[in-house]
């Protein structure tokens, strides 16, 4: 038998073990790019979360690009990191580099997005939020605006195409307003999540639409392309926000601020932590065996200009 002293030595240093598993930790993590706002806050996020744990964080910027998003996943299990992250730009096309890391027994956690594989094995959990439902409160805040009018006529600005966000998020919209029959989405076009494509975009709605005089709202798969609608609602000689409505999704800090100049009317949350819940997962796995829900879901909150001022101090604070 241990004497007491012994005994808790053993206790203690069994309890040190686990307590530093995390700071034992490499992670590998497959960043899209900084194409908006909220894509440079999730990875500053993340950065931040994995100091919080005492976890090494290696970033990669794939710049918009599935090839240099494999190259990079490969790149990691040569490193034989503990676990990689993946922000997919798109969703097909992973199964081979995914059946690598799962050959090597490196767990893959994808982050607010999702893939399309036939085993779903081959990553360990989505931590994102509901897109469909996005999509949703972002058609029920609109539907509830312009009830009293006879028309809406909608443009939709799409992120990039054959993302699941853009395609999940689009699909909540729709079934929304399937049966609402003053709303109308009469363009719809990817801007690829960018203010400049946005803009740009915008500007084609604006010609083709007795130059934007026709447009009762936007619908903004994210408020990077949205404020650069904004820019192109001005331009027209139009305001935003009062002859073009505006609801939008994610909530970064520059959406606050044009809903404080009255160019905006809504955004819908999506938070930039993705990463934390993805390295307690981790870590639970790693340290416990657990494994975690195939999707943890994060929240998602409708914003109006009321809660604006609020809201951009919250993530002054964050340092979002």
């Amino acid at each position: 038998m241990l004497k007491p002293l012994t005994l808790a030595l053993a206790i203690s240093s069994l309890l040190m073990s686990g307590a530093s598993m995390a700071n034992n930790l490499t992670v590998g993590f497959s960043q899209i790019g900084s194409e908006s706002g909220w894509r440079a806050a999730e990875t500053s996020v993340a950065k931040t979360e994995a100091a919080k744990r005492g976890i090494t964080l290696k970033v990669s910027d794939a710049q918009q690009k599935q090839e240099n998003q494999i190259k990079a996943v490969r790149s990691f299990i040569a490193q034989g990191v503990d676990a990689i992250f993946i922000a997919p730009v798109v969703q097909t096309g992973w199964e081979p580099v995914l059946e690598e890391a799962k050959d090597y027994d490196i767990p893959v956690f994808l982050l607010d997005r999702t893939v399309d594989v036939d085993d779903n094995s081959l990553y360990m959990t989505s931590v994102a939020a509901n897109d469909v439902l996005e999509g949703e409160v972002a058609a029920h805040w609109l539907v509830n605006k312009v009830k009293d009018r006879d028309n809406c006529n909608v443009v939709e600005l799409q992120g990039t195409v054959g993302s699941s966000v853009a395609i999940e998020r689009k699909e909540g919209f729709d079934k929304t307003i399937k049966d609402v029959k003053n709303i109308h989405v009469t363009r719809t076009q990817s801007g690829e999540f960018t203010r400049s494509k946005g803009k740009e975009v915008m500007e084609s709605f604006i010609k083709a639409e007795n130059n934007g005089k026709s447009i009762c709202a936007v619908f903004s798969h994210n408020d990077d392309m949205a404020i650069g609608a904004i820019q192109a609602i001005k331009e027209a000689g139009l305001q935003p926000g009062k002859d073009i409505l505006i609801v939008s999704i994610d909530a970064v800090p520059d959406i606050f601020r044009a809903m404080l100049k009255g160019e905006t009317n809504a955004t819908v949350e999506l938070t930039p932590n993705m990463a934390g819940p993805a390295f307690d997962a981790l870590i639970s796995y790693k340290e416990k065996g657990i494994i975690p829900p195939k999707k943890i879901v994060t929240k998602s909150t409708l914003f109006l200009p009321k809660d604006a001022a609020k809201e951009l101090e919250i993530k002054k604070n964050l340092g979002y």
